[in-house]
């Protein structure tokens, strides 16, 4: 009895394939959750303050906890301090946000803090330099590059979004008019990054998209555990509207702006060589 070659090697090649596919999923979300170092540390912070009684206000607590968070991660090397200074432009950046939407009636913050300006905590701010930790540790494990990426329009747009965030409340929302430019100024612009051994590519305003996909999950375990809340849950928690997705991936625009200006300056902003030529590839 003889056995076809092809036929017997079938399985085989599809197994190698499975577990090649398996291993680079594992790989890219193990190296996605070490780049959510800073937002899992504060979602624990989260958690802790939520369920345990504390000798101070939870919202003091959580300043702490974020000041200790990016301290330790200064000290241990996982950012250098060029980037903590990038982290800390975002969290007064979301800090200046966070006034003025509490103050328009936007979202509230139920619990107690001392360390607070016109109802809005400080720890607030850690919410966007975690959003800046990501992309910074992802860019460095990833070993992100970009093609395509045109500095001057994307700048102008992400700060076009940044301040239709406080003008639409007196004047039109722009947020979709925004997010077509946006999608017309990034259609030939890729990320280009590393999984294991193999090296990938995929849209800029994809990676945008999938990255506020993210934002959304976190925004509704924040609002389940009480670190903000939005008129629709005071009486009971519900889940955070899907428009939030558009919100925040216009609100990642700039983070992504910020951190690629930096990543210009240290000359890891541009495609390697092959990465011009380089074509989507799946394992």
């Amino acid at each position: 009895m003889t056995t076809n070659p092809t036929t017997a090697s079938a399985p085989s090649t599809l197994w190698a394939r499975f577990r090649r596919i398996w291993s680079l999923l594992w790989a890219f979300a193990i190296t996605n959750l070490i780049s959510l170092t800073f937002a899992i540390g504060l979602f624990i912070a989260m958690a802790v303050t939520d369920y345990v009684e504390l000798p101070i206000p939870r919202y003091d607590a959580l300043l702490i906890a974020g000041i200790a968070i990016t301290v330790v991660m200064w000290a241990t090397g996982m950012e250098t301090l060029r980037e903590v200074g990038v982290v800390l432009l975002f969290h007064l950046l979301g800090l200046i946000m966070e006034i003025f939407k509490v103050q328009a009636g936007s979202w509230t913050y139920p619990d107690e803090g001392t360390l607070m300006i016109a109802g809005v905590p400080l720890y607030s701010g850690f919410m966007y330099a975690a959003v800046g930790s990501y992309i910074c540790q992802a860019w460095r494990r990833f070993d992100l590059r970009v093609t395509g990426y045109r500095a001057v329009p994307l700048t102008i747009l992400a700060v076009a979004a940044y301040l239709n965030f406080f003008m639409h409340h007196w004047v039109w929302d722009l947020r979709w008019i925004i997010a077509a430019l946006f999608v017309a100024v990034m259609w030939r612009t890729w990320v280009h990054y590393t999984v294991k051994d193999l090296r990938l590519r995929m849209p800029l305003a994809l990676a945008f998209v999938l990255i506020a996909f993210f934002l959304w999950i976190a925004e509704n375990m924040g609002t389940f555990l009480g670190a903000w809340q939005y008129p629709d849950q005071e009486s009971f928690w519900q889940a955070v509207h899907m428009g939030k997705l558009g919100s925040w991936a216009l609100l990642v625009t700039l983070s992504f702006v910020i951190i690629a200006t930096l990543k210009q300056y240290e000359g890891r902003l541009y495609g390697h060589p092959g990465d011009h030529a380089s074509v989507t590839r799946t394992p």
